[in-house]
């Protein structure tokens, strides 16, 4: 039975500021009769999603808990603090952690980043969330490090970021629960990996029957059939024209030469 008979669905989780679309679409094209749902969820609650069979396979942020899980890192983020447009930092290309020793930095509840020390100075509140935490960077009452493509998330045109170089990285990776490794998990594990619809692991279609060997026999009887005629023609070529082989005498000038030579 086929996976659009059952009815099968493929659930990926998504942390925020992972952009699945690209491979989403890529999906679309190559399983078109099983549907691929998005299940977008906080960056904490990816790896609940999978032990809980709430989705098939999902993009977490690392570190996370590996246990009975199979994890591919995918790629590591710049990280950037967000400020307010008229904020000094702006003046620089990129900033360093001891350029924010003396402001207030937001820590969000769910903050991806593994800090040992925090930058700058506490702020008055750790937000629940970095959406919230950008409203309070807007209201100008403190600064935020985050990884990139959540400081893109959050866009805001009173607000812009600087990379900080030296901060910790976020990497981002796919993981799925090891004893659901289903066809359908490699075949979304292929996508990701750039692998092509023909490869090994790919939904190919299948490859036209190649025709079956000859046996060793078949192929000496077909020579043997071929040799014979092969040979005759090539003796036939050799034959002289009106003889009957090496005994033919040559006709023409020896008799003719000979009778001449007596009527003298």
């Amino acid at each position: 039975m086929t996976h659009e008979e059952t009815g099968t669905v493929f659930r990926l989780a998504y942390a925020p500021g992972v952009t699945p679309a690209k491979w989403a679409g890529i999906w679309a094209e190559r399983m078109p009769g099983v549907p691929l749902a998005l299940v977008a969820v906080p960056a904490a609650d990816v790896v609940e999603q999978l032990r809980g069979a709430g989705a098939d396979a999902g993009f977490v942020r690392l570190p996370v808990e590996r246990d009975g899980l199979s994890v591919i890192p995918l790629y590591v983020e710049t990280t950037v603090v967000v400020v307010p447009k008229d904020h000094a930092v702006t003046a620089a290309d990129e900033v360093t952690v001891a350029d924010l020793a003396d402001d207030e930095v937001f820590h969000p509840l769910d903050d991806t980043l593994e800090w040992t020390v925090r930058p700058g100075l506490p702020a008055f509140e750790r937000p629940p969330t970095t959406a919230d935490a950008i409203r309070l960077v807007a209201a100008g009452t403190g600064l935020l490090v985050v990884p990139q493509s959540l400081a893109r998330l959050h866009h805001r045109r009173d607000l812009t970021y600087r990379p900080v170089p030296d901060a910790p990285q976020s990497q981002v990776a796919l993981a799925w629960p090891t004893d659901r490794t289903t066809d359908l998990v490699e075949d979304f594990i292929g996508i990701v990996r750039g692998r092509t619809a023909n490869s090994s692991r790919g939904r190919a279609p299948a490859s036209p029957p190649e025709k079956p060997a000859q046996k060793p026999a078949q192929r000496s009887a077909q020579r043997s059939a071929q040799k014979p005629a092969h040979r005759s023609s090539q003796r036939q070529a050799r034959k002289p024209q009106g003889g009957s082989g090496r005994g033919s005498a040559p006709s023409g000038r020896g008799k003719s030469g000979k009778k001449g030579r007596r009527s003298r």
